[in-house]
C-alpha cells in the first residue's frame, strides 16, 4: 500500500524535527519551508504567499501546519505569518483536495487565565494548600495570552469553518511549552511543559486519527502533576497517553 503523503510546514523547526524523527519511514513526508531540509523533498516558499505555496499541496493527504511566528512579536509579524499564513495553508489545502489539516495551536489560546487563582499559583510554583483545581478542557472559554494566543484562536476558528464549509477534517492541537533542552526551564513549566517525544507522538496520533474525527481541539502537555490542561479528551478520542512527566526533572 502507498504511504500516507504528509506535508509539514515548518519542518525545520524544533517540533517539525521531533515529528520527523518519530515517523521516520512511515509516511511519504514532504516539507514546506523557507529553507531546504536535508533528506526530505521540500518546497521552499513563505506561507504568507498563497500563490507560491500552492504547488507544495498537490497530491497530499494530510497537512501538519507548524509554521508560525512565536513568542511576542509585533502585530505585523502576527498578521503576516499567523493570520494570513494560516489562511493560505487552509486555502491551498482546500484547493488541492487535502483530506486533513492538523493545526498547531497553542496553550496560549487559554493562558490568560493564569492571571487568576488557582492558575496563577500553579504557574508560580506556589503549591501550598493546592490539592485540586478545575481543569481547562476544549470546551472551556477562550482566554488568549497576547496577540500570539489570539492568532491561534483565529486559526482554530478558521479550521472550524473549513471543516464545516468544505468537509475537511481539522484537528487543532493546543501545544504546551516545548524546549530544545527538552525539560522544564521555569516554575510555570511544571504546569505546561510538553516533551519533544510527547508532541511528536501526539501529531502522529492526529495523522492516524479515524476519518470520523471531523473537527476537534486537544490540549497536549506531558504528564504534569501541576497541570491544568485536560488530557482526558485526547486519551478518549485519539488513544494518546503522555509518556513523560515534568516532575521527573525536579532537582
Amino acid at each position: 500500500m502507498a504511504k500516507t503523503r504528509v506535508l509539514v510546514t515548518g519542518l525545520s523547526g524544533l517540533i517539525g524535527r521531533a515529528f520527523r524523527k518519530q515517523v521516520d519511514g512511515r509516511y511519504d513526508l514532504r516539507g514546506l519551508n523557507r529553507s531546504a531540509v536535508e533528506g526530505v523533498p521540500c518546497h521552499r516558499a513563505d506561507i504568507a504567499d498563497l500563490g507560491a505555496i500552492k504547488p507544495a499541496f498537490a497530491g497530499v493527504d494530510t497537512v501538519v501546519h507548524l509554521a508560525a511566528q512565536v513568542g511576542n512579536p509585533g502585530w505585523e509579524a502576527v498578521l503576516r505569518h499567523n493570520i494570513t499564513g494560516t489562511y493560505n495553508v487552509f486555502e491551498a489545502a482546500r484547493e488541492a483536495g487535502v483530506k486533513r489539516v492538523v493545526f498547531a495551536s497553542s496553550g496560549a489560546a487559554v493562558s490568560g487565565i493564569e492571571s487568576d487563582k488557582p492558575y496563577s499559583d500553579l504557574g508560580a510554583g506556589r503549591y501550598d494548600g493546592l490539592t485540586s483545581w478545575p481543569m481547562l478542557t476544549h470546551l472551556s472559554p477562550l482566554r488568549p495570552g497576547g496577540l500570539y494566543g489570539a492568532s491561534k484562536v483565529w486559526g482554530e476558528a478558521l479550521g472550524r469553518h473549513y471543516s464545516d464549509a468544505h468537509g475537511m477534517s481539522v484537528i487543532c492541537v493546543r501545544i504546551g511549552r516545548v524546549h530544545a533542552q527538552d525539560r522544564p526551564l521555569s516554575a510555570r513549566e511544571f504546569a505546561v511543559w510538553c516533551s519533544q517525544r510527547d508532541i511528536a507522538r501526539f501529531l502522529e496520533a492526529c495523522v492516524e486519527a479515524p476519518e470520523s474525527v471531523r473537527f476537534d481541539i486537544f490540549f497536549c502537555t506531558s504528564r504534569n502533576k501541576w497541570g491544568y490542561r485536560d488530557l482526558e479528551h485526547p486519551r478518549a478520542v485519539l488513544g494518546w497517553e503522555p509518556v513523560d512527566a515534568a516532575e521527573d526533572h525536579r532537582r
